[in-house]
């Protein structure tokens, strides 16, 4: 197990630039005068409060910084490739994340790429779409803010990118990109629009169940035969469910809220910013499975769509397509886990249960084999509820993509190989469940 430290209250912002003068001080006297801080956000979030509080705490210490605000809110190959290069050219020895996922994930690629100046983008890429190499040198220390309770990249080891010309999202996971320090600040998500909280607790959501779900850790096979070789990504375990089922809980009981009341509901705010770094922790550990490896080619495969089938989603820029993360994520959850549930039929009644909350008696009397079907019903109520989409068909798909959709699919083995019953040895039965998958979630 690993996970950041991890410092959760209302206006920790504030407490940034010590937290780096500490770590300044630490290192040798002649090195000192050379430290720079390289802080990462995107265009939106440079304009926040936010970002005020950080500049004047960097400020309050004297500190040497710069910042690249042109983070991509879906990152791609070139826009991590552009603040590699200014991370390269500014001679950054600290790293600062303020904002989304995006961002965070933005900043670890850089700090990585920075400490291997030599490795090109596609080095450390989980194969098979990269050469996956094994990160083996300690890189810069790097402070997380989250203003969005969503991805949990504050507490991992993942950065995700969009490569346009594969048509699907990949990404690097590795326990040497976890930030030092994860900076949860309940102030910093008081502005979030609503539906774009609603699509970061997706992700919350289904990183909880995902986990919970996941192949048990004593099942991940084989056994690498170096420990640095051990994928960040280790299966459900003890230690994980604890973190990933709390998280899932909690996740049900307030991003409902979120949904009535995003910014003044203060209660659900905090919670869900707790549960997003929680999951984080279980999901970081366990690993995710096949929604997110669906979400992949989901979310990348609009923005090459003719333009009247593209899906343009509220709340972001209307000239920009997209379909938010979480919401891709969701749009095969039911289907997975109606087909996931005889793998583990007593965690999918326990997940089921926390989705019923008082009507978990019912579930007395349903059998194993129909746990699927009840679950499936479970989540699709539960997205109901928070207006997502009802299936792939409402965000432009049809039944000719069903095909593209499974082939980005299938090279995602970073997270299909934490998939329980899939066929992983036979390829031609796996593109057969997947295609299932799909079929099943074009539209409830």
């Amino acid at each position: 197990m690993a996970a950041s430290n991890l410092r959760f209250g209302a206006h920790a912002t504030r407490e940034v630039g010590q937290d780096f003068s500490n770590m300044i001080s630490q290192l040798p006297a002649a090195e000192r005068s050379g430290a720079k801080i390289g802080v990462f956000t995107d265009p939106n979030v440079a304009k926040l409060p936010v970002m005020e509080v950080v500049e004047e705490s960097l400020v309050r210490e004297g500190l040497n910084w710069v910042v690249w605000d042109k983070c991509a809110v879906e990152p791609t190959d070139k826009s991590w490739q552009a603040a590699i290069d200014f991370a390269r050219s500014s001679n950054i020895t600290h790293f600062l994340a303020v904002g989304g996922g995006s961002s965070m994930d933005t900043a670890k690629a850089a700090n990585l790429f920075t400490n291997y100046p030599e490795a090109d983008l596609y080095e450390f890429i989980n194969a098979p779409i990269g050469r996956g190499r094994p990160i083996e040198r300690k890189l810069s220390p790097l402070i997380a803010i989250p203003t969005t309770a969503g991805t949990g990249s504050e507490t991992t080891g993942t950065a995700i990118l969009d490569i346009p010309s594969k048509s699907f999202k990949t990404g690097i996971a590795s326990r040497a990109l976890k930030p030092t320090l994860g900076i949860v600040d309940l102030n910093n998500t008081a502005t979030c629009p609503r539906e774009v909280a609603i699509a970061a607790g997706l992700d919350v959501l289904f990183h909880s169940l995902e986990s919970w779900t996941a192949v048990p850790f004593n099942e991940r096979t084989p056994r690498p035969a170096n420990p640095i070789n051990r994928p960040a990504y280790q299966g459900s375990n003890p230690i994980s469910d604890i973190f990933s089922k709390w998280a899932l809980e909690t996740t049900i009981k307030y991003l409902p809220r979120i949904s009535k009341d995003a910014q003044g509901d203060t209660e659900a705010r905090a919670q869900m910013l707790l549960a997003a770094s929680t999951a984080g922790i279980g999901f970081g550990n366990a690993g995710v499975h096949i929604p997110h490896a669906f979400s992949y080619p989901i979310s990348s495969l609009n923005k090459g769509r003719p333009k009247e089938r593209q899906y343009h989603h509220p709340s972001y820029a209307p000239d920009v397509p997209l379909i938010p993360h979480g919401v891709a994520v969701s749009l095969t959850a039911p289907a997975v886990f109606n087909f996931t549930a005889p793998s583990s039929p007593q965690r999918h009644r326990e997940a089921a249960a926390i989705f019923m909350g008082d009507r978990a008696g019912e579930l007395a009397r349903v059998r194993d084999e129909d746990l699927g079907r009840v679950l499936q019903e479970e989540i699709r109520r539960f997205l109901d509820i928070l207006g997502v989409p009802r299936g792939l068909s409402e965000v432009g798909y049809k039944n000719e993509d069903i095909a593209t959709l499974v082939e980005g699919c299938m090279p995602q083995r970073r997270v299909l190989d934490l998939a329980p019953i899939l066929a992983k040895d036979d390829k031609a039965q796996e593109r057969e469940q997947l295609t299932h998958i799909v079929e099943g979630s074009m539209s409830w």
